[in-house]
């Protein structure tokens, strides 16, 4: 190895695994990259720091996290006989280490927000495209793993399945920054009971309780912290906060923005924008918390009083009240909460929903059929996890639980 490629060997100390090694030169020119470092400064959880104070990593955490899983992963296949490339485990990385390069400000929140018809996976595979000069065959193996349409399915399973490296590291991570310990799973026990068989990954049948301890912590996390309610009602409250000032921006009106947010909001791009407008991609490389949150602030003072009054709540974190219920909410009392924050804030019909936001959240912790997990068990078998677990619980919870919310100001039952 020449003593350039040796100087990207680099090493870092992270707070969940300890020191994570670069394992090639190829990796360290991925991690300089701008589209890559971009990261930095894009939170993994979005706001969820106004319930968890902790949480404040970022994506760029979360992505060398992954990678170092992948790599423990394919070590593991290796060890146990199954014949693995060098030119495979090198697109199995990047392909992890890439699979949330698409996301925008805020993560999940503002999905679709920005730009409509593209979610943060359409992104990663146009930001994949444009990386393929850095590594032409490694990453060109790396966007066919991520959109499995590699032969051997199971790298992809690696990457986005019920049992991926990608879960592994954001339970665990997650877990950590906000102080939430349900989430801790084995990783590195359910990482040793990984094998292949007829072509699926699968785990070693001794490995079961791990996995059930993962299903379970996986839905504990999705109620108590990325679908906790308060979470809910702080990025519902950013979203609109977004729509509204595009909806300024597209008015005209003065509208203090970043020049990249400030494109994305006086104009409306779709997917085919970004196929025919190959510069259209490096702008939305230059957005991410940062450009959202300090135009924020400075939209608290705006002239249009909606968004004012929207962004002086989050800024100041007066968060919506939000109420979850298993049944759609009746019609009279949405009419009710919309009538008393139109007296209450003097707003015009067309304004009322930008302060009362109605939707609906699911979630299933595991989903036979889509993704399964897949058990060998001693006797030579394949089956699905739900089928063989002696928990009766992992049979419950690969049924979806469905919420409905409305999130409206507190303050509109004051004078009740």
């Amino acid at each position: 190895m020449s003593e350039l490629a040796s100087n990207k060997l680099k090493i870092f100390n992270d707070p969940v695994y300890g020191f994570i090694n670069v394992p090639d030169a190829y990796v360290f020119d991925v991690l300089e990259h701008p589209y890559f470092q971009r990261l930095r400064r894009i939170r993994q959880l979005g706001l969820t720091h106004l319930v968890y104070p902790g949480a404040l990593h970022t994506r760029f955490h979360h992505a060398l996290g992954a990678m170092y899983l992948m790599d423990q992963a394919i070590e593991t296949l290796k060890s146990k006989g199954h014949p693995i490339s060098d030119e495979e485990k090198k697109g199995a990385i990047l392909a992890i280490l890439l699979h949330d390069i698409g996301h925008g400000p805020f993560s999940h929140a503002l999905e679709n927000t920005l730009v409509q018809d593209l979610d943060h996976e359409d992104f990663t595979r146009l930001f994949m495209e444009r990386l393929k000069p850095l590594h032409p065959e490694g990453i060109s193996l790396a966007l066919e793993i991520f959109s499995n349409t590699y032969y051997r399915r199971f790298f992809h399973h690696l990457v986005s399945g019920q049992l991926d490296m990608d879960r592994l590291d954001y339970l665990n991570r997650d877990s950590f920054f906000t102080g939430v310990s349900e989430g801790v799973v084995s990783y590195d026990r359910i990482i040793k009971t990984l094998n292949l068989a007829e072509g699926k990954l699968v785990t070693d049948e001794k490995g079961i309780y791990s996995l059930e301890k993962f299903v379970i912590a996986r839905r504990l996390m999705y109620w108590q912290v990325y679908l906790h309610k308060t979470v809910i009602s702080a990025e519902q409250l950013l979203i609109t906060i977004l729509q509204r000032a595009k909806q300024v921006a597209m008015q005209g009106q003065e509208l203090f923005a970043t020049p990249a947010l400030k494109e994305f909001l006086h104009k409306s791009y779709s997917g085919q924008d970004f196929l025919a407008e190959p510069q259209l991609l490096d702008t939305f490389a230059l957005l991410d918390d940062y450009d959202v949150f300090s135009s924020v602030k400075v939209w608290a003072n705006h002239s249009d009083k909606v968004l004012a009054l929207l962004c002086q709540r989050l800024v100041a974190r007066k968060l919506f009240r939000i109420e979850l219920q298993k049944e759609e909410f009746e019609v009279s009392y949405i009419d009710e909460i919309k009538s008393r924050t139109a007296d209450l804030f003097d707003l015009k019909e067309n304004e009322v929903d930008h302060f009362v936001i109605l939707g609906k959240t699911e979630n299933n912790a595991y989903d036979p059929g889509v993704g399964n997990i897949w058990i060998l068990q001693k006797n030579g078998q394949v089956s699905d996890m739900a089928e063989i677990s002696d928990q009766l619980n992992i049979r419950v919870l690969s049924n979806p639980v469905k919420k409905f919310y409305i999130c409206y100001p507190k303050e509109i039952w004051d004078k009740a």
